[in-house]
């Protein structure tokens, strides 16, 4: 493949693009998939000693981002809180016109959004995914959707009632290393009248600063965005998030990451009066019901090891109802045994390098102690799927586990496994199994999504009536599949956190105020007793 030209993105704060002297680069995925290889040794030697131009021309290099100091960080702390009142009086039409024509640079930046995501290491059918949620919130029925939500007006016989959501203010987001398009799903803060610093990860810097440069700013300036609207950072975690939190100028974090590290900064964020917007770990549960399609069902259930499993909303543990348990299990073994490596850029592979070998091994050894069984997978391959304990991927693992009780002693099945480890729980049949799977769902810490397949109305019925766990409940469709007018985000428990359930960004980051204006002439006596 040719290599495109190499970009590099300035830090953006105020209004003005600010270079620097330092720079984070952006990797080819084939950094990892080769790094005995001539060229990653090459570029090991330039990042120690070489120029900016040696290194902007070699392949694996997609990009280059100016990192910024701690100055700059309170620089686009300030810029944000002196543009908040402007961008807050902004009217929320104005605000949706420039979703609107965001809609339509996503689009025409699409494929070369896809191929950087592929680049990166994300695979084929994941970077669409991420891709399919960003467009879906930003069409024009989601914005009707979202002008309803954000403003309603009724009129009652002595009033006009508003209820209209007024923004928090500064609200910073982190976005995820493993799906950075996500962060521009938080951007949606805007549409409430917030103002927003992001910063960038250094890790997966390529995608998500292409589509700030190229589509998110471009599209803001166009609308005459007050300067200091959008901030762009690119810096350490730690040193961000800890400016974040000490500054009084910040209102709202906005936070992807792990339960620990996210229930924590939930806590430090209540003691500093701000609020916390929790996007954790996951551990998604599908029910698969004795008259399911299995042949659908199994489809679904293999997406539990799109990007290797490293996705929070991604199936991880499967209950299947025992009359149909083995004709399913030996559909998904053929279907995860068929999944092989491939390197993303130039292939359908939904595989990815994992990174965690040892705590997969570890995860599954305790499970087959435990008493699980392996239905399939196990091992540590190379690029070419072969045995290879130095090898970069794992196979598709399934685990068949008997029984709910025996479930809750497995970690395997209830704590989150981010790599291709599917826990299968089929449990004993009788009258109230219906009723034992609904507990077993909301016995779940975690709370992203559940699903279900099904054909009779009484499950299906039950099932979303009863599932309390977690922001999103699909029925016969795709896990991670988005659906259209739903939320993209969200979720319960420590997925969550304190607040935590389905998530429109814009209304996570604002607050409901109450309008209500007098249409006729009372007097306030009258008013108060209810006479007419």
């Amino acid at each position: 493949m040719t290599q495109a030209a190499v970009r590099h993105f300035p830090l953006y704060i105020g209004g003005d693009r600010v270079d620097t002297d330092e720079r984070a680069y952006g990797m080819s995925v084939r950094t990892v998939l080769d790094p005995g290889g001539t060229d990653a040794a090459t570029l090991f030697r330039l990042l120690r000693e070489g120029t900016e131009e040696e290194l902007h021309a070699h392949p694996h290099v997609l990009c280059s981002v100016a990192l910024s100091t701690a100055e700059q960080g309170r620089a686009a702390l300030r810029a944000a809180a002196d543009a908040a009142p402007r961008v807050r009086a902004v009217p929320l039409g104005d605000w949706l016109a420039c979703a609107g024509d965001l809609f339509t640079a996503f689009q025409e930046h699409r494929e070369e959004l896809s191929r950087t995501l592929r680049m990166e290491g994300c695979p084929r059918v994941l970077a669409e995914a991420q891709l399919n949620v960003v467009l879906d919130l930003f069409r024009p029925e989601s914005l009707e959707l979202t002008r309803s939500l954000l403003r309603q007006e009724v009129t009652t016989p002595h009033h006009k009632i508003i209820l209209q959501h007024r923004p928090d203010g500064v609200v910073c987001v982190d976005p995820p290393a493993n799906a950075p398009l996500f962060g521009l799903v938080a951007s949606l803060v805007l549409l409430a009248g917030n103002s927003v610093v992001i910063r960038v990860p250094r890790s997966c810097a390529g995608s998500l600063s292409y589509a700030l440069h190229n589509i998110i700013i471009p599209v803001l300036e166009a609308h005459g965005a007050p300067a200091g609207t959008l901030n762009v950072l690119c810096a350490d975690y730690e040193v961000t998030m800890r400016q974040w939190l000490d500054s009084p100028l910040v209102d709202t974090i906005y936070y992807f990451g792990s339960s620990e590290n996210g229930l924590g900064l939930e806590r430090e964020c209540v003691a500093r009066g701000k609020r916390a917007i929790l996007e954790l770990s996951g551990k998604d549960g599908v029910l698969v019901w004795s008259d399911a399609d299995l042949e659908h069902a199994t489809g679904a259930l293999l997406e539990a090891f799109y990007a290797s499993g490293q996705t929070c909303f991604s199936p991880k543990c499967a209950i299947v109802h025992p009359a149909v348990a083995d004709r399913l299990l030996t559909r998904l073994r053929a279907a995860a045994e068929a999944l092989r490596p491939g390197d993303p850029e130039d292939s359908d592979t939904v595989l990815s390098p994992v990174l965690r070998a040892t705590a997969f091994r570890r995860g599954l050894d305790e499970a087959l102690r435990a008493g699980a069984t392996k239905v399939c997978g196990g091992a540590q391959v190379n690029l070419d799927g072969d045995p290879d304990p130095q090898g970069l991927f794992l196979q598709p693992t399934v685990l068949r586990v008997d029984g709910f009780e025996l479930a809750e002693t497995i970690a395997a099945v209830r704590e989150e496994a981010f790599f291709p480890l599917l826990t299968v729980v089929v449990p004993e049949d009788g009258p109230d199994l219906l009723d034992r799977c609904v507990d077993f769902l909301n016995g779940n810490e975690f709370g992203l999504r559940n699903s279900l397949w099904a054909r009779s109305p009484r499950v299906i019925e039950r099932f979303t009536g009863a599932v309390t766990n977690g922001g999103l409940l699909k029925v016969n469709d795709s896990h991670m599949a988005h659906a259209p007018l739903l939320p993209g985000l969200g979720g319960t428990g420590r997925s969550g956190g304190t607040h935590g359930g389905a998530s429109f960004p814009f209304l996570r980051a604002s607050r409901l105020q109450a309008v209500a204006i007098a249409t006729t002439r009372r007097h306030p006596w009258d008013a108060i007793l209810g006479a007419e």
